[in-house]
């Protein structure tokens, strides 16, 4: 999953999440309203509310797990057997996110445990070629990466 060659594979889908620069980590992108002052994830072309025109937002990394589940049955797309997904408080935006929890740390989640996103190799995107996709895992972790 955290291969050497990832810098060159293309996101599952574009503009949702930065691969981080030197020095710096991964990090959520999405959208902020400057008129309802609202935070949205994925960004959407146009606000639900007001329809009017939303920013991208850089929504950063980490968070607390809110809930989660583990899928132990095969799963699409090219993910691991078992996989974790699970809703994350975002730090900061007020956002609760659905996301891919690290199928490495799936013995050790709960829920309230302090997240990092991280990007890797994960899977194949829709042409069945491997891409990265973000996830989450422990935030110790996460400062490793």
């Amino acid at each position: 999953m955290h291969s050497e060659g990832t810098a060159q594979l293309p996101p599952v889908a574009p503009g949702i999440f930065t691969t981080g620069q030197e020095g710096e980590g991964s990090s959520l992108l999405g959208g902020a309203c400057p008129a309802c002052d609202r935070d949205f994830f994925p960004r959407p072309s146009r606000c639900p509310l007001c329809l009017g025109a939303i920013d991208e937002k850089n929504l950063g990394s980490t968070g607390k797990l809110y809930t989660f589940t583990v899928v132990r049955v095969k799963p699409s797309w090219g993910l691991p057997c078992p996989y974790g997904v699970g809703y994350v408080d975002l730090d900061g935006s007020g956002l609760r996110v659905l996301g891919l929890l690290d199928p490495e740390s799936l013995d050790r989640l709960e829920i309230g445990l302090p997240l990092r996103l991280a990007v890797g190799e994960m899977g194949v995107d829709l042409r069945g070629n491997p891409c990265l996709r973000p996830f989450f895992q422990p935030a110790e972790e996460g400062a490793h990466e």
